[in-house]
C-alpha cells in the first residue's frame, strides 16, 4: 500500500490556516472580552449615579415659614446675604464658596 505523504505545499497551508483559525479566534476573544468589560463599566457608572442621586428636602407646609432678618457674609470673597424668611428662628448659615458664610448681625 502506498501512503500518500502530504507535500511541503500543503502542509504549509495547513499551518497556515490552523494560524488564522487561532488569530480569528484570539481576535474575537479579545472583542468579546472588550464588549463585556464595557458593559460591566457602563453598569457600575449607572449604579454609582443613582447612589449619587438625592432627592430634595419636602417644602414646609404652608403658613410655617418665619420672617427673619440676618444678615451673612463670606469670608472668601465678601458676598453679603439678607435672610428674610425662613422655616425656624434660627436657621442654619448658607453656604457660599463651599463655606458657611458667617453672621454679621440679626436686624430687630
Amino acid at each position: 500500500m502506498l501512503k500518500n505523504k502530504p507535500s511541503l505545499s500543503q502542509s504549509l497551508f495547513g499551518v497556515l490556516l490552523i494560524a488564522a483559525l487561532v488569530w480569528v479566534a484570539l481576535l474575537f476573544l479579545k472583542v468579546l472580552i472588550a464588549i463585556v468589560i464595557g458593559v460591566v463599566l457602563l453598569w457600575v457608572g449607572f449604579i454609582i449615579l443613582r447612589m449619587l442621586v438625592a432627592s430634595p428636602p419636602e417644602p414646609p407646609p404652608a403658613g410655617e415659614l418665619r420672617k427673619v432678618k440676618l444678615l451673612y457674609r463670606c469670608s472668601l470673597c465678601g458676598t453679603e446675604v439678607r435672610m428674610t424668611i425662613a422655616t425656624n428662628e434660627n436657621p442654619e448659615a448658607p453656604r457660599h464658596c463651599m463655606d458657611e458664610m458667617d453672621l454679621l448681625k440679626t436686624e430687630e
